[in-house]
C-alpha cells in the first residue's frame, strides 16, 4: 500500500482532533497557564506579559526553517519527534519549580517549548493541507478550531482548576509541578497515538541539500511577497487579532487581582471553573458552528460577521472591571458570551489564511509564512499588554481594548478576495 492510499484510509475524524489539540497545548501553556503560574508565585504582571509573549516569537518566525522540514522523512516524523520533544520538556519544568532562580529556568525551557511547538504546527498544517480536498479542509475547519480551543479550555482551565485545589493542600510550587507534568504527559501520549493513526502528509523530495533549503526559503519568500493584494492580506492578519492580543494575557491577571486593586479576587480554582466549564461548551458550539455557518454561505459574505462575533464580545471585560460583580454565574456568562464568539469568529481567520493566503506552489510553507505573522500581530501587543494594564489599570484597559477592535472590523470590511475557486463558491 503506497503513502496516498494509507493517508486516504485514515479518516480525518481520527487525527484532526488529537493533531490540533496537541498544537494547542503548548501555545496556550505559555500564552495562559504559565502566567497565572508566574503571578501565583509572586511574578510581576509586566515581567509576565513581556517574557512569556518574547518567548513565544518561534511563532512567528517558524516560515525561516519550514522549508528545512521538506529535507527528511515525513511530516509525521515531525509532528511525533516534537510531541515528545515538548512532553519531556514539560516535565523538566516542572522540576526546575523548586529552584532558586526558578524564573529564568522555566522561562528558557518554556523557549524550548516555544521551538518545538511552532515547528510541530508546520508539520501539522502540513499533513492537514496535503491530506484533505479544499472541501473537505472547509469541511473540518470547524473541528480543528474547536479542538485547537478544547486545549485553550482545559489548559488555562480544568488543570488551572486543579493547580488551585492542589495548592490548597500541596502549596503553589508543588500543584504546578502537577499541573507541568500532567501537559508532559499528555504530549507524550499523544506522540505515541499519533504513531498509528496519523496519516504521512507526504514524503520529503523536494528539497536534498541545505543549498536546495536556502534556495527553496528564498523562493518562498519571494513568491510569498509577490501574491496579489499581499499587504492587505499581512495587514488584516495582523490586525485582526490586535484586540486580542491586549485582552488574552490580562484577562486571567484581572480576574486573579483582589478586588481593591480593581481585579475581581477570584481564586485559582474558581478561575479555572470559570474558563474549563462555563467556557468550554461555549468555544466548541462556536467554532463548529462557524463551520457550518461559513461553509453554506462562503467566506467571503461571512467574513465581517465572524470579524463582529470575534470582536464585540471583548466588551464583557470591559463590563466587569467596571462593574465587578461578586457572582461566579454573572462571571462565568460574560466568559461564556467571549467564548463562543471568539470560537465563532476565529474560524475567519484560520479560513482566510488558508483559502486565499495559502494556495499556490508552496501552500504548507505559505501558511506557516501567514500563521507566523499572524502570532507577531498577536505577540507585540500581549508583550505591551502587562505595562499597558499597570499603567491604566484594569476598568480603563478593557476600554482600550474595545477601541482596539476597531482596526479588526476595517481590515475586515476592506480585504480583497483572489482566489477564484474560492470567489466562485462564494457567488454560489
Amino acid at each position: 500500500m503506497n503513502l496516498t492510499e494509507r493517508n486516504q484510509q485514515i479518516h480525518p475524524v481520527t487525527w484532526i482532533p488529537t493533531l490540533y489539540f496537541a498544537m494547542g497545548l503548548p501555545f496556550v501553556a505559555i500564552a495562559t497557564a504559565s502566567s497565572l503560574m508566574f503571578k501565583n508565585l509572586g511574578i510581576s504582571d509586566t515581567q509576565i506579559a513581556f517574557w512569556t509573549s518574547l518567548i513565544m516569537l518561534p511563532w512567528t518566525l517558524k516560515p525561516l526553517w519550514g522549508p528545512f522540514l521538506e529535507m527528511f522523512k515525513t511530516k509525521k516524523h515531525f509532528v511525533i519527534f516534537t510531541q515528545f520533544l515538548t512532553g519531556i520538556t514539560f516535565c523538566l519544568i516542572a522540576l526546575s519549580l523548586p529552584l532558586d532562580g526558578f524564573f529564568k529556568y522555566a522561562i528558557a525551557l518554556l523557549a524550548i517549548v516555544a521551538i518545538s511547538g511552532s515547528t510541530h504546527d508546520i508539520a501539522a498544517d502540513g499533513i492537514y493541507l496535503n491530506v484533505l480536498s479544499t472541501s473537505l479542509q472547509a469541511k473540518y475547519i470547524g473541528w480543528q478550531g474547536a479542538f485547537y480551543n478544547i486545549a485553550k479550555i482545559l489548559t488555562g482551565g480544568a488543570f488551572v482548576y486543579l493547580a488551585g485545589q492542589l495548592e490548597i493542600g500541596f502549596g503553589v510550587v508543588k500543584a504546578w509541578m502537577v499541573v507541568m507534568g500532567i501537559y508532559g504527559l499528555i504530549m507524550i501520549f499523544l506522540g505515541f497515538y499519533h504513531v498509528k493513526k496519523l496519516p504521512s502528509g507526504g514524503r520529503a523530495n523536494s528539497v536534498q541539500t541545505w543549498n536546495d533549503g536556502l534556495a527553496t526559503l528564498w523562493d518562498v519568500i519571494r513568491t510569498f511577497f509577490q501574491k496579489k493584494s499581499i499587504w492587505w492580506f499581512i495587514i488584516f492578519i495582523v490586525f485582526y487579532r490586535f484586540a486580542e492580543g491586549h485582552a488574552i494575557k490580562i484577562a486571567p491577571l484581572f480576574f486573579k487581582a483582589a478586588r481593591e486593586s480593581g481585579g475581581l479576587g477570584l481564586s485559582t480554582s474558581q478561575i479555572g471553573l470559570v474558563y474549563g466549564i462555563f467556557g468550554a461548551i461555549a468555544f466548541v458550539a462556536g467554532s463548529i458552528l462557524a463551520g457550518y455557518f461559513v461553509s453554506g454561505r462562503g467566506l467571503k459574505r461571512t467574513l465581517f460577521i465572524l470579524c463582529c462575533f470575534f470582536n464585540v464580545p471583548f466588551a464583557v471585560y470591559a463590563f466587569l472591571a467596571i462593574t465587578q460583580p461578586t457572582s461566579l454565574v454573572i462571571i462565568g456568562s460574560a466568559v461564556v458570551l467571549e467564548y463562543f464568539g471568539y470560537g465563532f469568529g476565529f474560524v475567519g481567520l484560520m479560513l482566510f489564511m488558508m483559502q486565499q493566503v495559502a494556495p499556490g506552489k508552496y501552500k504548507m510553507a505559505h501558511y506557516a509564512f501567514a500563521t507566523g505573522i499572524m502570532n507577531l500581530g498577536f505577540m507585540i501587543p500581549s508583550m505591551l499588554s502587562g505595562y499597558i494594564s499597570d499603567k491604566l489599570g484594569y476598568k480603563v484597559f478593557f476600554i482600550w481594548v474595545l477601541i482596539a477592535t476597531i482596526p479588526s472590523f476595517l481590515v475586515s470590511f476592506f480585504v480583497p478576495f483572489h482566489n477564484p475557486e474560492i470567489d466562485s463558491q462564494d457567488s454560489k
